[in-house]
């Protein structure tokens, strides 16, 4: 859905004769947060098969996330607007710090080098990635395939990964929400004080 927003966006800024050259974005894709919360739910199972499958499941969604915008931006839509000088939405791996201190805190560094994709690290994990990350080429293209067999793993011992997207995007937006609404105050108080309608 975000991919097909913004080439919809680019296809109407084409229609309207501007510059597409000068438009970019970026898709954002939580990490850590897939992985504390399929750990947490693999935690109480248990078992053996859990405990195999932890800190697992973010990656595989990071890599699938990939080979979605692979597939998007080498369509027919894409090379349309590609053409006309559009800029590839750009994957971003965000929350890539390690909550679990079992994992290695370059851990979402290392495993996610892809060609035209953006990691956000946290200052410790860019400092960490600095000191000792592995950073050995591209280390998401070729794991499709375990992915996709990390995640069906995940499902068959009922875990529901779209329950987890879910649950995690509604978290993700209310937080944004929360913190949106900080800044509109903030703003609205400062103009106030300063006799400035903010409408």
């Amino acid at each position: 859905e975000v991919m097909d927003a913004y080439l919809a966006g680019l296809e109407k800024a084409r229609a309207k004769g501007l510059d597409l050259s000068v438009i970019h974005s970026v898709a954002s894709f939580f990490v850590s947060r897939v992985d504390s919360e399929v750990d947490k739910r693999l935690a109480a199972l248990s078992s053996p098969e859990a405990a195999a499958l932890k800190g697992k499941a973010a990656l595989a969604n990071a890599r699938l996330a990939y080979q979605a915008y692979e597939e998007v931006f080498s369509g027919e839509r894409w090379t349309a607007l590609a053409g006309a000088q559009a800029n590839k939405q750009r994957p971003l791996w965000a929350s890539t710090g390690v909550k679990d201190p079992a994992y290695k805190d370059t851990l979402y560094v290392d495993e996610l080098v892809a060609p035209g994709t953006v990691n956000t690290m946290p200052e410790a994990t860019l400092n960490a990635t600095a000191d000792h990350g592995e950073i050995t080429g591209d280390t998401v293209t070729g794991g499709y395939e375990q992915a996709h067999a990390d995640l069906t793993a995940v499902e068959a011992l009922g875990i529901s990964y779209a329950e987890v997207v879910q649950q995690l995007e509604d978290e993700g937006v209310a937080k944004f929400e929360v913190a949106w609404q900080e800044l509109l105050d903030a703003v609205t108080k400062s103009l106030d004080s300063k006799g400035v309608d903010a409408e």
